[in-house]
């Protein structure tokens, strides 16, 4: 299992952690974000292939912004595929 730890981008939240073990994602948390949204998005992506969770919350937003949580998600994935 390795233990990745992401610095976000235009969001609230100001750090990103989790774990992937064997291709599945383990263990979100996000720090200084909405914690029932972020806390939802944890659970519901526990357990699922990192690819499918890309896929999936990619190109999210947040309102006008043009990112959010899940979107910057989706990019400390990708980013952890590159390790």
């Amino acid at each position: 299992m390795n233990r990745f730890t992401y610095k976000p981008k235009g969001v609230c939240a100001n750090e990103i952690s989790f774990d992937v073990d064997e291709g599945l994602v383990k263990n979100v948390s996000f720090s200084h974000a909405c914690a029932g949204n972020t806390e939802g998005i944890s659970r519901l992506v526990e357990g699922l292939p990192v690819d499918y969770v890309i896929a999936k919350l990619k190109g999210t937003r947040c309102g006008r912004r043009e990112t959010s949580c899940p979107d910057q998600l989706a990019k400390a994935l990708e980013e952890s595929k590159k390790i």
